[in-house]
């Protein structure tokens, strides 16, 4: 079923006869649907905000993503009790002695305690191995990015071997995979392990290498995305407080995939069954707790991100068991400085890597000389704050994949490379694929990099509140279909270099909006749209970013909850 914009909403959207290029080197306000001057300094309350108040979850083209991050987005992070020091296990700050077995084994001790914090005082630990926060509420906490340093002395094929990718060819999975913190559940990072080193490339997310480890909980009425109650056919298995998994499964007329795009003759009319690296995404899995029980109604504590309908059979199922309440905190990682290698050919010099988490975190960390910086896989409500990437250049210093959702990352910056560039290398920048929603990326300083999609239908994903010099290059192949799904926001953008490339997105992304950017103009860029016809997109307030209210679109949806009247803080 395709979404359809209101009356107001139609003269809004942009003319489809007009290309591309036609679209980019005008500055029609969209909204207004006439001609109209940026305001430097007023303030601007665009008609999509006023529209969106109305209709916070199931806006067509913008998102409900306030409750993204660990505990719906919450501004503190659990303080556990310090139930070890580093030192006490072995570890030394000389940057000579390896360190990596005696922080694994504080982390193991911390787990057999039920959890708490382990402490790494200021100083250079040299690492040699993975470290591994495995077990649920630990927290690995330096003295802060600038006192505690880990110092990586080896990639993780020196540690753990070759890893191909499961699409063939001489690909590095090391290029989008694993980290050398790697926040993980210890059953799923040894299966993840073994596998590799069988060659057996495995599938990485939630229900195992082959995602054959689950089990259906209950079946679901059919309910309409946005709503926060479903109904279920046996609430017998299900409780309060349980991380539950909801399962869609696409139709042989891929009305699933259709539907992340908004539905509509430009999705109907895309072909869809030789993109066999997106099918196999699918079916779509998301994670979400349980907030109450109520005979066969269920509360959920975020709304669907989907409509539920009988043909994708809805289920609720169990998956492999997560990590969860766990944090890193305070820390560096530097890799020992390696050129960096062709592109898809990492070695994985990579930073911290969240993989089957849920409600975790990453605070004040600093990854330097790395290939790939900070990853979530198959990683959900989990939030990144005050983390940058720094050194010599990286490949994806953000990536986010393997149906990863509902995370926030915020205060994040991408400093200059330190070294130029190589020949045959790629840079990416915030990267979303996989079928990976809900998801935001929140007052960011990025100096170098682009706003990547590596293809795989990402949809309902924010960009908020961020400065860009917008120099890197989306990848994915072909067969992994569409660069963007329906819901896709870009809100308060400064492009420094005025390149529109996967910023200015009304004429790329179907259902989207884009709000508040700098004038900008194409060139150096390949994105090209997916889908014929008229994307149903929205452009406001352009050549305005900063005059336009509310400034940050993740903070101005923190106030909306299930039931409640909308805050009228259009200021913040």
């Amino acid at each position: 079923m395709s979404m359809t914009p209101t009356a107001d909403m139609a003269a809004a959207t942009a003319v489809t006869a007009m290309t591309r290029r036609t679209l980019l080197g005008s500055a029609v306000a969209v909204a207004a649907g006439t001609m109209a001057t940026p305001t430097a300094h007023a303030a601007e309350v665009p008609r999509l905000w006023r529209e969106f108040t109305r209709t916070p979850f199931t806006h067509p083209q913008i998102p409900y993503i306030g409750r993204a991050g660990c505990h719906g987005g919450a501004e503190r992070f659990p303080r556990r009790p310090v139930v070890a020091d580093v030192r006490d296990f072995g570890a030394v700050a000389d940057g000579t002695t390896d360190s990596a077995p005696a922080i694994n084994r504080a982390i193991a001790a911390a787990g057999r305690a039920g959890g708490g914090t382990v402490t790494l005082p200021p100083g250079t630990f040299r690492i040699d191995d993975v470290v591994r926060v495995d077990r649920s509420n630990v927290v690995l906490r330096g003295a802060g990015s600038g006192r505690t340093t880990l110092y990586a002395t080896k990639n993780l094929t020196e540690l753990i071997g070759v890893y191909g990718s499961r699409y063939g060819g001489d690909k590095s999975s090391w290029s989008w995979a694993g980290g050398l913190i790697w926040p993980a559940p210890r059953a799923r990072w040894e299966s993840l392990v073994t596998a590799i080193r069988a060659r057996a490339w495995p599938f990485e997310g939630w229900t195992g290498n082959r995602r054959d480890e689950w089990r259906t909980l209950t079946a679901l009425a059919p309910a309409r995305q946005g709503s926060w109650t479903v109904t279920v056919a046996d609430a017998s298995r299900l409780r309060p407080g349980r991380l539950v998994l909801l399962r869609l499964s696409d139709d042989p007329g891929h009305t699933l995939l259709e539907h992340m795009c908004g539905g509509g003759p430009g999705p109907e009319a895309y072909v869809w069954d030789d993109k066999t690296k997106l099918t196999s995404y699918v079916p779509y899995e998301w994670p979400v707790r349980i907030a109450r029980v109520h005979g066969r109604k269920v509360t959920l504590e975020r709304p669907l991100p989907l409509d539920l309908r009988p043909e994708w059979r809805p289920l609720l199922t169990t998956h492999v068991p997560e990590l969860s309440g766990s944090g890193v905190e305070g820390l560096t990682l530097e890799a020992v400085e390696t050129p960096q290698q062709p592109h898809l050919l990492d070695q994985g010099h990579n930073g911290v890597v969240l993989q089957c988490a849920y409600d975790c975190w990453v605070d004040d960390v600093t990854v330097r000389h790395v290939d790939n910086g900070f990853g979530l896989v198959a990683a959900s409500a989990c939030t990144l704050r005050r983390t940058r990437v720094a050194g010599r250049g990286s490949h994806h210093p953000y990536f986010c994949r393997e149906g990863s959702h509902d995370n926030l990352v915020q205060d994040f910056t991408i400093e200059e490379r330190t070294r130029p560039a190589p020949a045959g290398t790629q840079l990416h920048g915030i990267n979303v694929e996989g079928l990976s929603s809900y998801n935001v990326w929140s007052r960011g300083d990025m100096r170098m990099g682009t706003f990547d999609s590596h293809r795989g239908l990402p949809f309902a994903d924010v960009r908020t509140d961020i400065t860009l010099n917008n120099n890197g290059r989306h990848g994915g192949d072909a067969s992994a279909g569409p660069l963007f799904g329906a819901r896709f926001t870009h809100w308060n953008v400064r492009v420094t270099n005025g390149r529109a490339g996967l910023v200015r997105i009304d004429g790329l992304a179907p259902y989207s909006a884009t709000v508040g950017i700098d004038e900008v103009r194409e060139f150096d860029q390949i994105d090209v749209p997916d889908f014929t016809g008229d994307l149903h997109t929205r452009l406001e307030s352009y050549g305005s970013p900063g005059a336009v209210r509310p400034r940050n679109l993740h903070e101005a949806q923190r106030g909306i909850v299930r039931g409640a009247a909308f805050p009228n803080g259009v200021d913040r």
